[in-house]
């Protein structure tokens, strides 16, 4: 695992940019793995401006979702599909039809799961797969527990921390649905390359569980210390006790 330090948080997204700029550049038909919450958004703004100024060229890109709430439609402006759209795809030239987002509607959200996973082990493997973190060191939302990774696409209940963390997204918290479909840790680790975004001092004790702690389903995002290509990009406030 490769802990990369940056200033701040714009520097943290312009880094990540110029990575998955180079893997489009690389492999036009690429396969993203994209995240949603505050911390990419600098990320996808530059990816924008590449596009803007001619220097990047979505159109064969293929993306995948970590996640998304269970009960909200793609038009809901809380969903992780409206998130991606108006913070990315409606400003670069990627064909919608090919991206992807898990749903959480219909009456059986399990069988949604199931579907994801067939679609992931379909689509040929992730070539880069984008990560944020919780506070409490979940990765999608793949929360800890006392025991076991889980591995497939799956439907979780929110730990109360993170329902904390983004009822802010919400006009009212009680808003915020309790459960959400999320890709496993077995897809996460099944992606070539992994890259993990952290920013701000909240995300210190996480980062620090992460790359110092055991590997641990206590700590989800600590997996990653086993997969042999995963990069974590921080600011210095979310990297201070690494130090």
């Amino acid at each position: 695992m490769q802990v990369i330090i940056c200033k701040n948080a714009q520097d943290v997204g312009e880094a990540a940019a110029m990575i998955f700029a180079s893997t489009i550049y690389a492999k036009p038909d690429c396969i993203l793995g994209l995240a949603t919450g505050s911390t990419p958004i600098p990320t996808y703004q530059k990816m924008i401006e590449l596009y803007k100024r001619g220097l990047l060229d979505f159109s064969k890109v293929r993306s995948y979702n970590l996640d998304e709430y269970v009960g909200l439609s793609g038009d809901h402006p809380c969903s992780y599909r409206y998130f991606m759209n108006t913070e990315l795809f409606d400003h670069v030239n990627i064909d919608k039809a090919n991206t992807h987002v898990p749903s959480g509607l219909g009456a059986d959200p399990e069988a949604n799961a199931r579907e994801y996973d067939k679609m992931l082990a379909a689509c040929g493997g992730i070539d880069l797969q984008l990560l944020g973190i919780g506070r409490n060191g979940h990765i999608g939302f793949n929360e800890p527990n006392d025991d076991h990774f889980v591995y497939n696409t799956n439907i979780i209940t929110l730990t109360e921390s993170t329902r904390e963390a983004n009822a802010k997204y919400f006009d009212k918290p009680e808003d915020m649905p309790a459960k959400a479909i999320s890709m496993g840790v077995g897809g996460i680790m099944a992606a070539k390359r992994v890259l993990l975004l952290a920013t701000g001092s909240s995300k210190a004790q996480a980062i620090h569980d992460t790359v110092l702690g055991p590997v641990s389903p206590k700590c989800p995002a600590s997996i990653l210390q086993t997969h042999p290509n995963a990069q974590i990009i921080c600011d210095e406030e979310a990297a201070a006790l690494l130090k």
